[in-house]
């Protein structure tokens, strides 16, 4: 192609792009094709009203709560996710983040965060309702349908849980409160819940060493019948004493029956057995051929001999007085401790729910008629672009640019496909 046709092509291109469209002729094809268009309308709205009558209903279920203290959350852990999402996303932004942190954004970011979504997960199995395998699929899913909003005038936070079972929707709504009351108690690190974490600990020791301390002395008091040692000192020496007695008088017996009778006589051997048998019962009661060392009683010991008693007493009142010590230990933590929870309660106020989320009676999406009137309005517009394009199309010079470039681009592909056949 020379060069003045070139010169040509490129003015005649020029003239129709500058000049005006044909607002009649566009007006009149649109008119001649309304019936067509009317059927694209008809067959768009009824595509709409099909996907509007296959979307399954959702439901939105929503809780409010009141506004949040900001000693809530003047602790330093709380905050430390904060602070690394701040180094995350940079100087510049994060400090303004944090400059400007409040209450309840705090508290939405803890309700955003993976330790909360994953709790919900797991709870209600949404990696099965949800049809995903990857906890990462079904905390997307779960930030998409939940929402979180604070009124910037009366700092009260809402929660809104949207799906497709309005029962489920409730409960993941009451869960979202759930979280944050337990993350907000288990992170806090005030002064009173140390001190009751202390003491908690404290009195699990103390408890364990009293119960063991009660068992070795109750097992040293079975086993040697000790009671309290020196009560049962004083009944020993008084039944000794006793016993003494019985031993004199029946010595005297046993010399006047001999001055009367012979030593085979019933009476005298009578007499002599029962000297023996208080003999044998005062050798018991001191003790006498026994270990000195020795704690145990022996079969036919109902007490504790003299001998024994002195070392039974040490030992006893050694692990009385631990037993003792113990027990005084575990009643002043335990009051200690209750105040502690007292304190603790007074200084992490509990998340206050104002209104309590309960079942929607309404589905909350799809919106059927917005979908309707959406797919119509989307069909009439498709077919008056077509309308408009193909009339400008026809309209065109066959000199254009755009009709050259198109006939050159259906030859070349033409040729390519001959081509390709032979």
């Amino acid at each position: 192609m020379s060069a003045p046709e070139e010169q040509n092509r490129d003015e005649v291109g020029d003239d129709w792009d500058l000049s005006q469209i044909p607002i009649t002729e566009c007006v009149a094809a649109v008119w001649k094709q309304r019936r067509w268009l009317g059927k694209l309308i008809a067959c768009g709205t009824v595509v709409a009203i099909g996907i509007a009558l296959l979307t399954p209903n959702e439901y939105t279920s929503t809780a409010q709560l009141m506004p949040l203290d900001a000693q809530t959350f003047s602790s330093a852990s709380l905050l430390s996710p904060l602070n690394g999402a701040a180094g995350l996303l940079g100087g510049s932004v994060g400090g303004g983040l944090l400059n400007q942190r409040t209450p309840g954004g705090t508290a939405i970011g803890i309700l955003s965060s993976p330790t909360v979504e994953d709790d919900i997960i797991n709870r209600f199995d949404l990696l099965h309702a949800y049809h995903t395998k990857l906890y990462q699929d079904a905390r997307s899913v779960l930030a998409a349908n939940s929402v979180f909003d604070e009124d910037k005038k009366s700092g009260i936070i809402s929660i809104s849980v949207t799906d497709h079972d309005r029962y489920r929707a409730r409960d993941i709504a009451q869960a979202y409160v759930e979280e944050l009351n337990k993350l907000v108690n288990s992170l806090s690190t005030s002064s009173a819940r140390r001190e009751r974490i202390f003491l908690e600990e404290r009195l699990s020791s103390i408890k364990d060493s009293l119960d063991a301390s009660s068992h070795t002395l109750s097992q040293f008091s079975s086993r040697n019948a000790t009671v309290d040692p020196q009560k049962e000192g004083e009944a020993t020496v008084e039944a000794a004493e006793r016993l003494q007695g019985e031993l004199i008088v029946a010595q005297g017996q046993l010399s006047g029956l001999k001055a009367v009778y012979a030593d085979d006589n019933v009476r005298v051997r009578q007499v002599r057995a029962q000297i023996e048998e208080l003999q044998s019962q005062l050798r018991k009661m001191s003790g006498m051929g026994e270990d000195a060392n020795a704690t145990d009683l022996k079969a036919d010991q109902v007490l504790p001999s003299v001998r024994q008693l002195p070392l039974l007493g040490y030992t006893y009142y050694d692990l009385a007085r631990q037993v003792t010590v113990q027990e005084g230990l575990y009643e002043t933590l335990t009051k200690q401790y209750e105040l502690a929870k007292v304190q603790e309660a007074k200084e992490i106020p509990p998340i206050k729910v104002l209104d309590q989320p309960g079942v929607p009676e309404r589905k909350s999406r799809p919106h059927r008629l917005t979908i309707t009137l959406l797919g119509a309005i989307l069909s009439a517009f498709a077919g008056i672009v077509w309308i408009l394009t193909r009339t400008l199309w026809e309209l065109m010079d066959d000199s254009h640019p755009a009709k050259l470039f198109l006939d050159k681009l259906s030859d070349s592909v033409r040729d390519q496909g001959t081509t390709t056949e032979h």
